[in-house]
C-alpha cells in the first residue's frame, strides 16, 4: 500500500493545447455594382482564405472572401455579375486558456467551421447598391509548452519483465468488417 508521502512528482514540460474557442458571426457587407439593381438574381461567396494570429489573450482570424452578384438591370432587361473581395479580421476569444502556457511557444490555428455563406441580399434603400447579410463561424486553437505533473515510482517496476505481447495474428486481419463511417478523421 502506497501512502501519499511515498508518492514522488516530476515535472514534464510538453506541447499541449491550451487554449480554446469558438465563434459564431454575422456582417454585413454592401457591393455597389456598375449597374443600379432593379432585382437580385443570386448571391455567393467563393474564395475563402484566411490565416490565424495570435493577439492578446484570444485570436484574430485574419482573412478575404469573394463576392459574386448576379443582377438585373435596366428594369430586368440585362442582367450582369457584380464582383467585389472583402477583408475581415474576426476576433475569437479563448473560453479555455491554461494560464500556466509558455507564451514564446504558442502557435495558433483556426478552422471554418461554418465558410462564410450569404443567408440575405438585398437592394439598398436608395437603389444603388446591394446589402449582403454573411454568416460564419470559426474554431480557433492555441498550442503552446506547458507543465504536467506525473507521479513516478522511484523504484521502478518489473512487472513488465515477464511479459511477451504477441503483436502477429493468426487471422489476416485486413479489416474488411470495419464501417469506414465510424472512423473518425478529425480528432479534437
Amino acid at each position: 500500500m502506497s501512502l501519499d508521502k511515498d508518492l514522488h512528482y516530476r515535472e514534464i514540460y510538453t506541447k499541449a493545447v491550451c487554449g480554446k474557442g469558438r465563434k459564431f458571426s454575422q456582417v454585413t457587407n454592401t457591393v455597389t455594382p456598375p449597374h443600379a439593381p432593379t432585382s437580385i438574381l443570386g448571391a455567393w461567396i467563393i474564395n475563402n482564405q484566411y490565416d490565424a494570429v495570435k493577439a492578446g489573450d484570444g485570436v484574430e482570424v485574419v482573412g478575404t472572401y469573394d463576392i459574386n452578384i448576379w443582377y438585373s438591370y435596366d428594369k430586368n432587361t440585362k442582367t450582369d455579375v457584380a464582383k467585389e473581395t472583402v477583408s475581415y479580421v474576426e476576433g475569437v476569444g479563448l473560453s479555455y486558456l491554461d494560464k500556466k502556457h509558455r507564451p514564446s511557444t504558442a502557435e495558433v490555428t483556426a478552422v471554418a467551421t461554418q465558410e462564410p455563406n450569404c443567408v440575405e441580399a438585398s437592394i439598398s434603400s436608395r437603389g444603388d447598391s446591394v446589402i449582403i447579410r454573411v454568416e460564419r463561424e470559426f474554431k480557433v486553437e492555441m498550442i503552446a509548452e506547458t507543465k504536467i505533473w506525473v507521479v513516478v515510482n522511484p523504484n521502478g517496476s518489473d512487472d513488465f519483465d515477464d511479459k511477451q505481447v504477441d503483436f502477429g495474428s493468426s487471422d489476416d486481419g485486413d479489416f474488411e468488417d470495419l464501417d469506414p463511417d465510424l472512423l473518425d478523421d478529425d480528432l479534437n
